[in-house]
């Protein structure tokens, strides 16, 4: 089969289209045939040598869309669309290839009226969005800023957020073109950062109140600025550094409102958790509650260009390699 796989991890040029035994199914696993693939800002940590346990050569992908050929028993009989996230594509080969073996834990079934395309930028975005909501305490009522509205996880806290009755769901960009782009699609609370501070417009939006939920997966100056941005007792996820690992925190703005930070990795989350998880994204994914957003899609032998181009075209929405 068809792969493409980091054969070093030294940027995009150690990626490189290659032939593949398929995969063999063993107890536990069933057999997909993949349609389409995520690419992720973690794939290009990997590819750049800065992700803590991967290893070369690896199959990047960490997340999927596809039908199931043999072994998902009666909960995913052949012929099934699913999509999933798993430690594939950072721990074991991934999805930028033409068929994989995923574990039926991982699996869930495509709502009818998602199509496989949209359905592979969903599981990473919207899984680690919905158990962050989950970890920090969220309930209808609850203020919530998530940085980056044309990111994976930024978009997603803000869609289900809203969805799930939150008194605001802001988010925000340092692009004047995607603000605006933001409100032509109903996202009415994004603080444009090109001319006002983040947690400037936080509390503006919220009358000086502040968010009581900060999910960042941007790091460095940006979490510094969303812990500023916290209300009284607020709680900030921090799971991801795209910007930096480093940050500079006055601790006056944790001490004064006694707020909190905690980290999220989804690598470690209990299956219960991400199966909960996914009960509400596939129950507003049918209701038409929440709704993916895909930029641009890729061939599988241009994997190199769709990274690059996630990583330095910063477009609004999910990029997508078709399989």
């Amino acid at each position: 089969m068809r792969a493409v796989r980091a054969e070093q991890f030294s940027g995009y040029e150690g990626l490189k289209l290659v032939e593949l035994p398929k995969p063999v199914v063993s107890d536990g696993s069933a057999l997909v045939r993949i349609t389409a693939a995520g690419v992720t800002p973690l794939d290009h940590t990997i590819l750049s040598g800065q992700f803590h346990g991967s290893k070369a050569p690896l199959v990047l992908g960490n997340e999927g869309a596809g039908v199931v050929e043999q072994g998902g028993g009666t909960d995913f009989p052949a012929g099934s669309r699913v999509m999933f996230f798993g430690n594939y594509g950072a721990f074991e080969d991934g999805t930028y290839s033409e068929w994989i073996a995923v574990r039926k834990e991982d699996l869930c079934l495509i709502p009818d009226n998602i199509d496989d395309v949209s359905a592979a930028g969903i599981p990473v975005a919207y899984l680690t969005a919905q158990v962050a909501l989950t970890r920090a305490g969220f309930r209808a009522g609850k203020t919530v800023f998530s940085p980056a509205i044309g990111g994976s996880v930024g978009n997603a806290v803000t869609q289900l957020a809203r969805a799930l009755g939150a008194k605001h769901a802001m988010s925000s960009t340092t692009n004047h073109a995607k603000a605006e782009q933001a409100k032509a699609l109903g996202f009415n609370e994004v603080i444009d950062t090109s001319v006002e501070k983040l947690a400037e417009g936080v509390r503006r939006i919220t009358a000086d109140y502040g968010a009581d939920i900060v999910i960042d997966g941007i790091g460095g100056e940006v979490l510094s600025e969303g812990i500023a941005a916290l209300a009284s007792e607020g709680n900030l996820i921090t799971l991801g550094y795209s910007a930096s690992r480093k940050i500079s925190i006055d601790v006056l703005s944790l001490i004064v409102p006694q707020a909190g930070i905690r980290g999220l990795n989804m690598f470690l989350q209990p299956k219960a958790a991400v199966a909960e998880a996914w009960s509400v994204i596939v129950s507003l994914l049918k209701s038409g509650a929440i709704k993916p957003i895909v930029a641009k899609k890729f061939p599988l032998t241009q994997a190199a260009e769709a990274l690059r181009y996630l990583i330095e075209g910063r477009p609004f929405g999910r990029v997508i390699l078709t399989i």
